[in-house]
């Protein structure tokens, strides 16, 4: 129960950044993703993959103990976490009990310093538009679930 408080104490303080912007994620908004595909591919891609398909043997540790950077497509799992997640993951890299396991020790880094905060929507924008019609409605019907 402690960490479900936890959780939903995090996910509202990650949203907290995204709403005093005014940005948001559109999947729809034709000109934000593709000011989102230019900055991914600037500044993701490398790790991510060009066409969103993260780095080989991704669900395998590396052999200095770090996880792979993980698929943004349909066959991983980013569209299992709400944007305020994915928003700040983007802004300040995964960052050990925030939003990643205690002392966790991870390759993403913080993007806030070198992206601001519209970029970083549009860069979501993107991965979203990417998502299936299947991936999208699956993850509206979790999210859904999550506030119950």
């Amino acid at each position: 129960m402690k960490m479900i408080g936890l959780s939903v104490m995090l996910m509202l303080l990650a949203g907290c950044g995204q709403q005093r912007t005014g940005t948001t994620i559109d999947p729809q908004d034709a000109a934000k993703v593709a000011r989102g595909q230019a900055v991914y591919a600037a500044s993701c891609a490398a790790c991510h993959g060009a066409r969103l398909e993260g780095q080989p043997d991704w669900r395998r540790r590396k052999p200095d103990g770090r996880m792979p950077a993980p698929p943004h497509d349909d066959s991983g799992h980013t569209w299992h976490h709400p944007d305020e997640i994915l928003f700040g993951i983007t802004r300040e890299g995964l960052v050990p009990g925030k939003y990643g396991p205690p002392g966790y020790v991870s390759d993403m880094p913080a993007f806030g310093g070198a992206l601001g905060d519209a970029d970083i929507a549009a860069v979501l924008s993107y991965i979203q538009s990417r998502w299936s019609p299947e991936v999208r409605r699956a993850r509206e019907e979790m999210l859904r679930n999550r506030g119950r």
